[in-house]
């Protein structure tokens, strides 16, 4: 195996294939990133069972073949490497990488042992890069990190027809996002729980000016089921990710959101991230921001009378009762940082309800339908 390529390139895609291998693999090989290079073409691949990766890059390829490589020595060879064309060689039962005057000597693993990458289920459909990557941001904010609860580790896909929803709760808050896009199938329908991480990650990999192909293998296909595949164009380079779907009954989401709100409160959004990383200064860990409405305006207090305590108000717009409620401060600036809007709306029932937070282009606008960020309250004390 012999081949040239972009020092840039190469190093992008190593990197992008070396976020889905194991910190801990459970076998060694597993470890490893397979180097294919034959057709004008450089393949690079991971895989630990669960999740897989590839990426292909036009290549100067002089003798085909491949070899299994540390992928994390090799991502931080290519990232070291002066930006000049890298020429990879393989030699025996090494891989010698070479750029300019720099020289690397790489041991191989054995190819043999490495178990064969899954295939891309059929696809199901096409949506903009940008739109994707964006969706999934705002959503995966609210995914649970705890894997003893592994069904709240993930986003939920629910796809009728042109509509897409996301959804992911870890029980103290829930986003959910919807979307358009070009389903394959007009009729389409469509559930797949998703792991957050993989999903998040794969979708920083495809901005804007790229087109995602979404593959969900249909039950009882067979070829592909229990996984789910995304595939883009970035930078000339096609990136192709499979992982395997989580198991379990997602909660029924939809009832959460209050069918009916008491007090709706609309506030500058960046004023009132400003104030609450001030007053959460001297908030003591896992103990809430208070929050009263009224008189036009939201006025922030954390502490306590034995320890440091901090306030501040901002103006609001505030329609209905007055209230006072609590929040997890993090989890409130994870939710004002999601609506991506100068305006935020809260709504409100009563202090011991979720409340329902939206974005808005401008103070009289109508919120924005298509995000929605729910956030449990935290008990206050007297």
């Amino acid at each position: 195996m012999k081949f040239r390529v972009d020092r840039d390139v190469l190093a992008d895609s190593v990197a992008w294939v070396a976020r889905s291998l194991p910190s801990r693999p459970s076998l060694p090989v597993l470890a490893g990133m397979l180097v294919d290079a034959r057709d004008g073409e450089l393949l690079l691949s991971g895989f630990d069972y669960e999740t897989s990766a590839r990426v292909s890059v036009p290549a100067e390829v002089s003798a085909e073949g491949s070899a299994l490589l540390s992928g994390r020595l090799l991502a931080d060879i290519s990232r070291s490497l002066p930006s000049q064309p890298v020429d990879l060689t393989a030699e025996g039962g090494k891989v010698v990488v070479t750029c300019r005057s720099a020289r690397f000597t790489m041991q191989t693993l054995p190819v043999e042992d490495y178990p064969e990458l899954p295939q891309m289920p059929t696809a199901s459909g096409t949506v903009k890069g940008d739109v994707f990557a964006n969706a999934v941001s705002q959503v995966a904010v609210a995914a649970g990190r705890d894997d003893m609860l592994p069904v709240l580790t993930g986003v939920r896909i629910e796809i009728e027809g042109s509509s897409v929803t996301l959804a992911a709760t870890d029980r103290y808050r829930l986003a959910v996002r919807e979307f358009t896009w070009s389903p394959e199938q007009s009729d389409l329908s469509a559930t797949a729980l998703v792991p957050a991480r993989v999903l998040a990650d794969t979708a920083k990999a495809f901005g804007a000016g790229s087109e995602v192909t979404i593959a969900l293998a249909a039950p009882g296909s067979g070829s592909g089921e229990g996984l789910v595949g995304f595939a883009g164009t970035t930078g000339g380079s096609v990136r192709r990710t499979t992982t395997r779907l989580l198991d379990g009954e997602f909660p029924k989401y939809r009832t959460l959101f209050p069918p009916e709100q008491q007090t709706v409160a609309r506030v500058d959004t960046g004023a009132l991230v400003e104030s609450l990383k001030r007053v959460a200064l001297v908030a003591e860990r896992n103990t809430p921001i208070r929050l009263t409405l009224g008189d036009g305006m939201a006025t922030l207090e954390a502490g306590s009378s034995d320890e440091a305590q901090a306030s501040e108000s901002i103006e609001a717009s505030i329609e209905g009762e007055a209230l006072t409620i609590g929040f997890n401060p993090q989890y409130l600036l994870d939710g004002l940082g999601a609506i991506e809007a100068p305006v935020a709306q809260f709504a409100f029932t009563q202090p011991t309800r979720p409340a329902v937070l939206t974005g808005l282009a401008a103070p009289e606008a109508e919120p924005n339908a298509d995000y929605r960020y729910l956030l449990m309250p935290v008990r206050l004390q007297n």
